[in-house]
């Protein structure tokens, strides 16, 4: 059967109709195509044209336009619509007119990187002129990176390298920074948050070396679909870009397919797993040598449904080729050869983690299934976007599994088909983010007196460096004097650079396999803890507070650990505060005091509690931003005590799961705590925190989405199957007290919460 004739089959079978809450049709589209722009030189429009490609798509016509004018620029299409042509064509363009050219490109991931290369690679000798592009990463051999520093036109590299690798050795890179014209920033959204923070101060970095060398480059810059990736690039780097985006790719007819299983415990709110229902999908496609990608979210989750897919094959010989996993951890040379595969159609399905989920080139896939909501729209579109090129019919499927997030996913069709309302948010002026990179930039070039580094407390700040005993001030200059080399010491993937490291000490090898930040360490690294890494269960031996190291060994238990932390928040400064009759909504910022007081041990599946234990840990302070809500006298009234705690619980708990649905943030990046009488108000306040030193910006702007988060919290507890409650909307029923309906009071406060005077 074609893919056409089983989803004819499957829109006639009655037990999968049950569990599809929604099937979308999205019609084929048209390209739409321009003529190549007069800039391009002609030795570039031949070699397009022997690739068959004699005009271009509208956005990328537009793109090359634009870069001609000088402008900087952020393409905003979907996968697969030829957005690396936005940056190839004008990038070599810029060299054929000028060798002396320089570009940089950036890429999240190694893969990326590769893959993008070697298709740049092929456009050039088909062009025929000498452009070097190298990639210079860790991998990169000492014996290359010496003819790359000197002679390469177009550096490939990631976020960390330019970070640790590039810009403090910028004296050997001289040749690139005098003669930079362009800096290349894809995926873009995958920038937000610490991350993007990180990087938007490697950027101010890099400004500052090519200012010195008396360059000013453009930024190209590439996104899938976000609520604002022109405010994102923007704070990136440092200026105002275009937006582009008018796609005018082709589309084959798309369908996209939610898929809720069924329930098998109505009052835990827990369904059929979402692993399983994947892999009875997938095996009905793969059967018919449809090819398929199957994403999950644990690498742990890859191996389990690659298992069970290879038994389509049990007894063939061909069969462990046709089906193959795709995860970190996979050696370059396998994961190549996947890719090929891929390509060349030899295997019929793949199952992968995000790794996946990039632009790597891996043919053309006909069905993508995706086994639990990825997290994000931008990702969820992107998955699907792995399957159906041009004019092929595609389908794609999103199997929910339990959890209160996926719940609203699959039962509100409109707002994932709607305006994307997902946020891209950083915050490059995050004091502990900012400091780091002060210190990598001063130990590059000294700083000026008149020099800002996109702050102006720039000169407390080098003060304060001063007298620690960072850097001198002689004359007009800051001069760096430690003889520490700061940018080894700075993660761009966490905001402290206090991190505990993870021992598996069942390892021989004594093999770390993670870290943790340090206000995360007591919660999930205590003693007798259970951590999770990778579906594979550790018991946590000892934690080295002083040496921020963590020992787990191995285990097999049927339960994890939830850790009690007694939180104690102190509000220092209001930002904005807003009064309505039934409530107040402020911002501003907080010291939180956190120390772990005891852990549960919670059976998996059940989520009974089987015991508890003691937690001996040091406090730990924190200073971040915070989003909070208070109650008035009215707002409450009629309601006991026991229910106003019950409501605010169930309400803590929802909207942990809800905010990141618009910040495009971990659940972990945010926390939720509330007091029945605050300190500070007197009242029964929410508070929403940012937990990372400082903040990234997540609960300013849920201050402004207000009505929005608890439209969306009221609906995903409304659309519950449950009577009084339960995890997948407002928590485990033995977390709440009294007898009463922990559902109904969080509606109530939540319905106070909306309500306009």
């Amino acid at each position: 059967m074609n893919l056409e004739q089983i989803l004819d089959y499957f829109k006639n079978s009655k037990s999968i109709m049950k569990n599809i809450t929604s099937w979308v049709e999205i019609p084929s589209r048209e390209a739409v195509y321009e003529e190549f722009p007069d800039c391009i030189d002609e030795r570039l429009c031949s070699a397009l044209k022997n690739r068959n490609i004699s005009k271009l798509y509208s956005h990328q016509a537009l793109a090359i336009k634009e870069v001609d004018k000088g402008k900087n620029i952020v393409v905003v299409t979907p996968t697969a619509s030829g957005k690396t042509m936005c940056y190839n064509l004008p990038v070599i363009n810029n060299i054929l007119r000028d060798e002396e050219s320089r570009a940089i490109f950036l890429f999240p991931t190694k893969a990326l990187s590769h893959d993008q290369t070697s298709e740049l690679h092929e456009l050039i000798t088909e062009v025929g002129v000498d452009i070097k592009t190298y990639t210079y990463d860790g991998d990169t051999p000492q014996s290359a990176r010496k003819a790359i520093r000197q002679a390469g036109h177009i550096v490939v590299t990631n976020p960390d390298m330019l970070h640790s690798g590039i810009l403090p050795h910028h004296t050997k890179w001289t040749k690139l920074f005098e003669n930079l014209k362009f800096i290349v920033i894809d995926e873009i959204h995958h920038y937000r948050g610490v991350f993007g923070s990180h990087l938007a101060n490697v950027i101010r970095r890099l400004r500052r070396i090519c200012n010195f060398y008396g360059s000013n480059p453009q930024f190209i810059c590439c996104s899938a679909t976000i609520s604002n990736p022109d405010e994102l690039a923007a704070g990136i780097i440092g200026e105002k870009v275009v937006l582009i985006d008018n796609n005018g790719a082709p589309m084959g007819k798309k369908h996209f397919i939610f898929y809720n299983p069924p329930i098998v415990n109505k009052e835990l709110g827990i369904r059929k797993s979402s692993t399983i229902e994947a892999k009875n999908l997938a095996e009905n496609l793969i059967k018919n040598n449809i090819q398929t990608i199957v994403f999950t979210r644990s690498r742990l989750n890859v191996e389990v449904l690659v298992t069970y897919l290879k038994d389509i094959y049990f007894g063939k010989l061909e069969g462990a080729e046709k089906v193959r996993g795709y995860r970190g951890g996979y050696l370059p040379s396998l994961r190549r050869e996947i890719e090929r595969g891929l390509r060349n159609g030899s295997i019929t399905g793949v199952v992968s983690t995000n790794a996946l989920e990039l632009g790597i080139d891996i043919g053309n896939l006909e069905a993508c299934i995706m086994c639990g909501y990825p997290g994000s729209i931008a990702s969820a579109w992107q998955q699907a976007g792995r399957a159906g090129r041009r004019n092929s019919v595609s389908a794609t499927f999103l199997i929910a599994n339990s959890s209160p997030l996926d719940q609203y996913i699959v039962n509100n069709q409109d707002y994932f088909f709607g305006k994307s309302p997902e946020n891209g948010l950083i915050n490059p002026d995050n004091l502990s983010i900012l400091y780091n990179h002060m210190k990598c930039a001063a130990f590059e070039l000294p700083f000026t007196d008149d020099e800002k580094f996109g702050v102006e407390t720039t000169e407390e700040i080098l003060s304060f460096m001063e007298e620690a005993k960072i850097i001198r001030h002689v004359g007009s200059r800051w001069h760096w004097m430690s003889d520490v080399f700061p940018a080894g010491d700075i993660s761009l993937r966490s905001a402290s650079n206090e991190n505990f490291i993870i021992i598996d000490i069942s390892d021989p090898k004594h093999r770390v396999i993670g870290e943790t930040d340090r206000f995360s360490a007591p919660m999930l690294l205590h003693e007798e803890a259970i951590y999770i890494h990778e579906g594979q269960q550790y018991q946590v031996e000892k934690l080295d507070f002083d040496d921020k190291k963590a020992y787990i060994r191995k285990v097999n238990v049927d339960y994890y650990t939830d850790a009690n932390l007694a939180v104690e928040l102190k509000v220092i400064d209001v930002f904005r505060e807003e009064s309505r009759e039934l409530f107040g909504k402020f911002s501003g910022e907080v010291m939180i005091s956190a120390i772990v007081t005891m852990f549960k041990k919670i059976k998996l599946y059940t989520h009974e509690n089987i015991g508890s234990g003691p937690v001996n840990l040091p406090e730990i302070e924190m200073h971040t931003t915070s989003y909070w809500l208070s109650f008035s006298d009215e707002a409450t009234r009629g309601m006991s005590q026991t229910e106003i705690q019950n409501g605010l619980l169930g309400l803590s708990n929802i909207i942990a799961n809800c905010a990141p649905i618009y910040l495009m943030c971990d659940p972990g990046d945010i926390r939720v705590v509330y007091q029945v009488k605050a300190p500070f108000t007197q009242r029964p306040t929410l508070y929403i925190y940012d937990s990372y030193p400082g903040g990234v910006g997540f609960s300013e702007k849920l201050y402004s989405l207000h009505d929005e988060l608890f439209e969306a919290a009221g609906r995903m507890i409304k659309q519950c199957g449950c009577d009084t409650g339960c995890p997948s909307c407002v928590g485990p029923l033995n977390e709440f007290s009294g007898n009463g309906n922990p559902k109904d009071e969080t509606l109530k406060l939540i319905a106070t919460l909306l309500y306009q005077n």
